[in-house]
C-alpha cells in the first residue's frame, strides 16, 4: 500500500515541490538581489540617497510583504492567468510565489548590504573605487556568507509556501497531504507529506549552514 502510495502520488509531488521551489527562489533571488543593490545605493545611508526613489522601492516591498502568501495568489490571480494562461498548477503557482520571494529575498539582503564596515567603503572610495566597484569589490564580497544565508532562508520559506500554494491548485506534497491525506482521511498519505517536507527542510538547513560556515 504505501509502495502504491509512493509511485503514484509522493514521487511526483516531490519533484513538482523540487521543481516550485527551486524557480521560485531562483527568480525571486535575481530580482530580490536587483532591488536590494538599488536600495542599499539609494537608502538613506546608500552611497547615493535619493529619498523619493527609495521610499517608493521601499512601499512596493512592504507591500508585498504584507500579503499572506494565499491571499496574494489570489488577488493577482488575473495577472497569473494573463501571464501564464492559466491559475491552476505549476507553472501558476511559481508566479505569485516568486512576487513574494523578492520582496522577502530584497528586504533581507538590504539588511545585510547595509551592515557592511562603512570604513571599507570610504577605504575603497578613498582610492578612486567607483559606486558598482564598491557594491562589487566591497559590499557584495563582504556579505557572501550573508547571501548564503539569505538564500537557505528563501529556500525553507518557500518549502512551506508549497503548501500553502497546493491548497489552491499549486500541486505539490502540500496539495497531495491536504487533497489525498487530510480531506480523504488518508492518515498515511497526510504524514508521509509531513515527514518528507521536513527532510527537505533539515537538508536544506544542513547544506545552508554547513556553506555558510566555509565561506566565513
Amino acid at each position: 500500500m504505501i509502495a502504491e502510495y509512493w509511485n503514484r502520488l509522493i514521487m511526483p509531488s516531490i519533484f513538482t515541490t523540487v521543481e516550485i521551489v527551486f524557480f521560485t527562489v531562483l527568480i525571486g533571488f535575481v530580482l530580490g538581489f536587483v532591488l536590494a543593490i538599488l536600495l542599499t545605493l539609494y537608502g538613506p545611508t546608500g552611497l547615493r540617497y535619493k529619498r523619493r526613489l527609495y521610499a517608493v522601492l521601499s512601499f512596493v516591498i512592504n507591500t508585498i510583504r504584507s500579503f499572506p502568501i494565499l491571499i496574494l495568489i489570489v488577488t493577482i490571480a488575473p495577472v497569473t492567468r494573463m501571464i501564464v494562461g492559466t491559475t491552476i498548477g505549476t507553472k501558476a503557482v511559481i508566479l505569485p510565489l516568486a512576487i513574494a520571494a523578492t520582496a522577502f529575498i530584497a528586504r533581507l539582503l538590504e539588511s545585510n548590504f547595509i551592515k557592511v564596515d562603512p570604513q571599507l567603503i570610504e577605504a575603497a572610495r578613498s582610492l578612486g573605487a567607483t559606486d558598482m566597484q564598491i557594491i562589487r569589490g566591497v559590499i557584495i564580497k563582504e556579505s557572501v556568507p550573508s547571501i548564503i544565508s539569505v538564500i537557505t532562508l528563501a529556500t525553507i520559506n518557500n518549502i512551506a509556501a508549497t503548501t500553502i500554494a497546493g491548497a489552491v491548485g499549486g500541486g505539490g506534497l502540500g496539495a497531495i497531504a491536504l487533497t489525498y491525506g487530510y480531506q480523504s482521511f488518508n492518515d498515511t498519505i497526510l504524514y508521509m507529506g509531513v515527514l518528507i517536507l521536513l527532510i527537505m527542510v533539515n537538508i536544506v538547513q544542513y547544506f545552508g549552514e554547513w556553506l555558510y560556515k566555509k565561506l566565513l
